[in-house]
């Protein structure tokens, strides 16, 4: 089964959604990506070589677990997404599901999960992906924090979101609109960060065969 870009599928769901919410808020969010991607990634953020800090997370069944727990001590890609209202975390994930988990089993590599969003939304997420691997929530985006990724949509686009009937605050677990750059680590058994990929657009993700690349070079 031949491999789909996240970029042309996020392409093809653009051209659609456009199209459905009108040149108004289209543009809204238009005017947002390009000033996410003018301000481009701080400068405080987590690097290679730094060891992964632990905190506190919670199942999408709402027991809390240690991000070491998680890890289990194996190498393991940690994907930071927005929530489950976000249709461009939901392509991601499902196509790390598709294509991404299958190589990651193959080199003895898990694949985790992690949003601000309600255990609940964790759980959402989860099933309408029908995702195989870990889906966990980090209320207050207390490891996001810590690792520098935390952003929040512009005023502007959460005035968009509330034409579309829904706000961002209502879907996180301490009641505000910060969510985390997307973004991608590899960290190996010790916890130690191999690879890291910020994505400040939230439009724009990191691609399975960059992923699969980065593991093969741990």
């Amino acid at each position: 089964m031949p491999h789909t870009s996240i970029e042309s599928q996020v392409a093809e769901f653009n051209e659609g959604f456009e199209a459905q919410i009108g040149p108004d808020l289209a543009r809204t969010f238009a005017r947002e990506q390009e000033a996410l991607r003018s301000a481009g990634v701080p400068s405080s953020v987590v690097s290679t070589g730094d060891v992964l800090p632990e905190a506190m997370l919670l199942t999408a069944s709402s027991e809390e677990v240690r991000l070491s727990d998680a890890l289990s001590a194996a190498p393991t890609v940690l994907v930071f997404y927005r929530g489950a209202w976000c249709p461009y975390c939901n392509i991601t994930l499902r196509t790390y599901q598709r294509e991404l988990l299958p190589a990651l089993a193959e080199q003895g590599i898990r694949l985790v999960a992690v949003s601000p969003q309600h255990p609940e939304g964790s759980e959402a997420t989860s099933q309408g992906g029908q995702l195989g691997f870990d889906v966990l929530s980090d209320p207050a985006n207390t490891l996001a924090s810590a690792l520098g990724i935390v952003t929040a949509p512009s005023p502007e686009a959460r005035r968009a979101h509330t034409q579309l009937g829904f706000e961002v605050s209502d879907s996180n677990a301490d009641g505000t609109a910060a969510v985390p750059f997307p973004t991608v680590l590899l960290v190996d058994a010790a916890g130690v960060v191999r690879f890291v990929d910020i994505r400040t657009d939230y439009t724009s993700r990191t691609e399975v065969s960059d992923i699969v690349l980065a593991t093969q070079r741990l």
